[in-house]
């Protein structure tokens, strides 16, 4: 298998923007990945489509093509890919194939969502097909009250407490407000955060993340064809993808999700790495207690853990595993389809030190987590530099 680099990267500010559809979001951030790799749309020989529920949200089906013909782009395969949240980083996973095989030498990856044209409880009712609509769904369940089940029992096995979830509340927010893309560039306070409006006990506003449309891409290429394109290229050096049943009630333990462990066991194999060699991250942090539980099967801490490193400050930009530099989903926002390939593009401006005001001292290997539902999908990526 041939190696992969990213040589581009570009995407949206997060955000509502009733000014702009779906496919205007999306070819905005394909126009900013193209020019950052300075390559043009003749050079794509596939394009790739993250997306939950464009279908749901706006009415418009067929997306692929619908937006890789708006660039340009004819001829050429161009497929969606849903995993629910996780389904950029899903498409990411399966470009990163197509190059590997030498079935490509360079495609374009693309994540978008366009979220706000609903109103909220129609927003949440097409986020929770990506439930068990047989079981859970029907039964009212919501992602912040599968969240929130999961949040409860980890307090009751390990001693998570309120504090502990509302330090990665506080902590994103902190740097969410040094990202100029992000949706909500708000310092709040410990106290702010615990004490917010109850969403799904122990859950509270500041416990969930955002509604949002944006758009975000990447291009890639064969490694050993890198530096034609670009003097700052990015390698993969892992990529794993799993799965496991979308119910809670078939899971063994709610407190931890095999998908991620098994993603990125697979992921860390292929780059020959282990967590302590991983110096940053992007966790899928749809609740605050997804960004702890995701800490932990990554390896980061042991298991019942998180809370506690978090609340120590072990996750902040100065601390010994930066975790969400960003902003994560909480702060930046979480236009769920483009979700997975913004947090590749965020691990690549770190990578290459033009992250701005929130670039990290050490940032030479990094790992992006995209999580699919409750934990039915996930994809593991480990970038590091050229």
């Amino acid at each position: 298998m041939r190696q992969v680099a990213v040589i581009g990267a570009g995407k949206t500010p997060f955000g509502a923007f009733p000014d702009k559809d779906l496919r205007t979001l999306a070819v905005e951030a394909a126009h900013k990945s193209l020019a950052n790799a300075q390559v043009d749309t003749g050079t794509i020989e596939a394009f790739y489509l993250g997306n939950f529920a464009g279908p749901g949200f706006t009415g418009q089906n067929h997306l692929a093509p619908y937006i890789s013909t708006a660039l340009g782009m004819i001829g050429i395969p161009s497929t969606r890919y849903e995993a629910a949240c996780a389904s950029s980083g899903a498409a990411f996973f399966e470009a990163c194939l197509g190059i590997a095989s030498g079935m490509y030498d360079m495609v374009m990856v693309a994540g978008v969502e366009k979220m706000t044209c609903q109103p909220t409880p129609r927003v949440t009712e097409i986020l929770a097909g990506a439930g068990d609509c047989s079981t859970e769904v029907r039964a009212g369940s919501t992602f912040p009250s599968l969240f929130a089940m999961v949040a409860r029992r980890h307090m009751y096995q390990y001693g998570t407490t309120r504090a502990h979830l509302s330090s990665v509340a506080v902590k994103n927010h902190e740097n969410g407000v040094l990202n100029p893309d992000a949706q909500m560039r708000k310092v709040i306070t410990l106290e702010q955060a615990m004490n917010a409006r109850p969403i799904a006990e122990p859950l509270n506003l500041y416990d969930c993340s955002l509604i949002s449309d944006g758009a975000a891409a990447v291009i890639l290429c064969a490694a050993d064809r890198a530096h034609e394109f670009s003097a700052k290229p990015v390698k993969v050096l892992g990529v794993g993808q799993s799965s496991d049943y979308m119910a809670l009630d078939q899971k063994p333990d709610i407190t931890t999700f095999s998908a991620v462990k098994g993603a990125a066991q697979k992921a860390y194999a292929m780059a020959g790495l282990g967590p302590k060699d991983i110096q940053f991250a992007e966790l899928h942090d749809c609740f605050t207690i997804a960004e702890i539980v995701a800490m932990e099967d990554l390896g980061f801490v042991e298991r019942g853990r998180g809370g506690f490193f978090s609340a120590e400050g072990g996750t902040r930009r100065v601390g010994p595993m930066p975790i969400n530099a960003s902003g994560g989903l909480k702060s930046k926002g979480h236009p769920v389809g483009a979700t997975g390939v913004a947090q590749i593009c965020d691990i690549v401006q770190q990578l290459r030190g033009e992250a701005g005001e929130r670039q990290l001292e050490r940032h030479s290997i990094g790992l992006a987590q995209n999580l699919g539902g409750s934990g039915a999908s996930c994809v593991v990526t480990i970038l590091g530099r050229d």
